[in-house]
């Protein structure tokens, strides 16, 4: 029976991430009849591997070593190279976050195949064990739909794309694995600050309600602020809002900021270019807001608003505030 091989990269808990990779994992393996398996790395893996298999995985192979202690590629890479060639899983999962797109190609690169970054969603047939991934190309315009023909697949989920595994205990086997070798870790890690938000997080929001250079101005962002608070949302930003000093950068969506997908994206005074899409293009639904009808985010949006969102969002908070 073939294994899918599910990269969680975490240290005492499960998070949201490692929760997804184990949802898109139980998808695969449930369709093609196929065992699902995690890789737990870490100076002490014990709790971890416990929460994998309270989600679901039945196997678990460890790899527990006082120098994995923090991430750093290098280390990791090596054992999760060990993990591969000891179970040879048909695929391999990551979640398209830092760690999995910076270990996910060099992964495949150690394991000779080729990896296959930022998919939405999967077909998996169980006649064939055929798998087709989607994922966006050319900045969001257009959808791949990637067959893997050899294995293992190596594949990074986009982030938020995937549903979170729910708790689900079964009989767990731990499999210890003991690399050959793990380089020395050349980083020292000084000091870990905390990034500090009020609310939700950007990346985990259900809603996000963006602004762009069609606010006209910093003061605008009140608004934005304002509905997306009533909504239980964050607040995002285009590069050009951020360039021009609006906003923190800790709010920019696109291609260099972050990548957010979820379930409305409200995208206000945004042209939508494709750098900007290739942040939000996962969302479920994206509403646009904007005076130019001609502006790329209408191609982008299942509903738009040709206007001024001066007049557009006024009427819009008072009616969540009657809603709520």
């Amino acid at each position: 029976m073939s294994l899918v091989l599910t990269c969680l990269l975490d240290q005492g808990n499960l998070s949201r991430d490692s929760l997804e990779v184990l949802g898109a994992g139980k998808s695969i393996a449930a369709e093609l009849d196929a065992v699902l398996a995690a890789a737990v790395i870490g100076a002490e893996t014990g709790a971890v591997c416990a929460a994998a298999g309270e989600y679901g995985a039945s196997k678990i192979y460890s790899v527990q070593d006082a120098a994995l202690e923090q991430y750093y590629c290098e280390g990791y890479l090596a054992a999760l190279e060990a993990v591969c060639r000891e179970c040879e899983p048909a695929v391999v999962l990551f979640v398209t976050n830092a760690q999995g797109r910076e270990m996910a190609p060099r992964l495949a690169k150690r394991l000779g195949k080729t990896a296959l970054v930022d998919c939405l969603s999967f077909n998996a047939d169980k006649e064939t064990g055929r798998i087709v991934f989607t994922k966006p190309v050319f900045g969001g315009k257009a959808m791949a739909q990637v067959a893997m023909s050899d294995a293992p697949a190596v594949v990074a989920m986009r982030r938020r794309s995937i549903e979170p595994a729910q708790p689900e205990q079964v009989a767990a086997e731990t499999i210890q694995v003991k690399p050959s070798a793990i380089p020395p870790n050349p980083f020292k890690l000084i000091e870990r600050v905390e990034e500090q938000t009020a609310g939700v997080r950007l990346e985990d929001a259900r809603v996000v309600v963006s602004g762009g250079q069609g606010l006209g101005g910093p003061e605008n962002f009140a608004l934005l602020e304002e509905l997306a608070g009533l909504l239980g949302g964050a607040v995002g930003a285009s590069r050009v809002a951020v360039d021009s000093g609006w906003v923190s950068s800790s709010k920019q969506v696109g291609q260099t900021g972050k990548i957010v997908a979820p379930d409305i994206y409200l995208a206000v005074g945004i042209s939508g270019a494709c750098q900007h899409l290739a942040g939000c293009s996962g969302s479920k639904v994206i509403v646009a807001i904007n005076t130019d009808p001609e502006a790329p985010i209408f191609g982008a949006a299942r509903l738009g608003v040709v206007g001024d969102y001066k007049e557009v969002l006024p009427p819009l908070i008072e009616k969540v505030k009657e809603m709520a």
